[in-house]
């Protein structure tokens, strides 16, 4: 049983971190809450669908055709719909929700309502610790780590990385030392869409693509953003293997109570909120008094 728990937590824990890491590294740039983050991961099965089992592509093509097409569906709703309207959380969350739903029903009346199998990009199964895992999913643990550290490596070693991180602490001192603030934000959001394409097309062979395939997930991100603290991705990434972990143990300790996977993790954010209001590596700022 632990062995299998420890599997369970790595998988999702991966599958979470590539999502989580995404709409957080949104957030702490320009303060958006993006609740169609996870509906671009619905749109990146679909698509991985369509030209790998309809169109018969090759897996590595379909590959990047799959996350380009995620990319930019993502900086295109927020170029013409999202950056109008960035100032106001309200109205962002309003219609980042619409979006979600449009693409939702889209996905149903182009695939229908049944789910859609997609071939594994490495087939095979190997056996570890005595529980056998698929080598899609061994594959999927493996990108996901690389992925994870070269966006560390962009936001730390590189010019766009100083952009970004200058942006996300002060934009209009970012804009007075020559820094377009504009394109930043754009590079931004489709590095973080990026990552939700890529979260589909490790994670959609194994589980496949159905139009309300986002819904769980957003739950669960949004969870995990909070926990680490919002805007942090460090937080998020340990977030992320900590939400996976009591998933993990729902499943094995209530397997006939697996459902309520959300609701203990939603006990842990609140637990942890109550110890920590800003999340495991959040900051609590206070408004100052004149």
């Amino acid at each position: 049983m632990i062995e299998s728990i420890i599997v369970t937590t790595v998988l999702r824990g991966a599958l979470y971190a590539l999502l989580a890491s995404g709409l957080s590294l949104i957030y702490g740039v320009g303060r958006i809450i993006n609740l169609a983050h996870t509906a671009f991961y619905m749109l990146a099965a679909f698509t991985m669908y369509y030209f790998m089992m309809q169109l018969k592509l090759p897996p590595v093509l379909t590959v990047v055709i799959t996350v380009v097409v995620a990319t930019v569906v993502g900086v295109l709703v927020y170029r013409f719909l999202i950056d109008r309207i960035r100032q106001h959380e309200a109205a962002v969350l309003i219609v980042t929700v619409a979006v979600a739903m449009a693409l939702q029903e889209l996905m149903r009346i182009g695939f229908g309502s049944l789910p859609s199998g997609i071939n594994d990009l490495i087939s095979g199964t190997r056996v570890i610790a005595g529980v056998v895992v698929y080598k899609q999913q061994l594959l999927t643990v493996g990108v996901a780590a690389l992925v994870i550290v070269a966006l560390e490596l962009l936001l730390s070693k590189t010019r766009l990385g100083i952009a970004v991180r200058a942006v996300a602490q002060d934009a209009e001192v970012a804009n007075l030392m020559g820094i377009s603030v504009p394109r930043t934000l754009t590079i931004t959001v489709g590095i973080g869409t990026g990552l939700a394409g890529v979260a589909a097309v490790l994670m959609a062979p194994r589980e496949g693509a159905i139009y309300y395939m986002w819904m769980a997930p957003l739950m669960m991100v949004l969870v995990i953003i909070v926990l680490g603290g919002l805007g942090n991705i460090k937080g998020s990434i340990i977030g992320a293997f900590i939400i996976a972990l009591v998933e993990a143990l729902v499943y094995a300790l209530l397997p006939t109570r697996s459902y309520l996977y959300t609701v203990f993790a939603l006990a842990v954010m609140v637990v942890v909120l109550s110890v920590r209001p800003g999340g495991l590596f959040g900051i609590v700022f206070e408004e100052e008094k004149l």
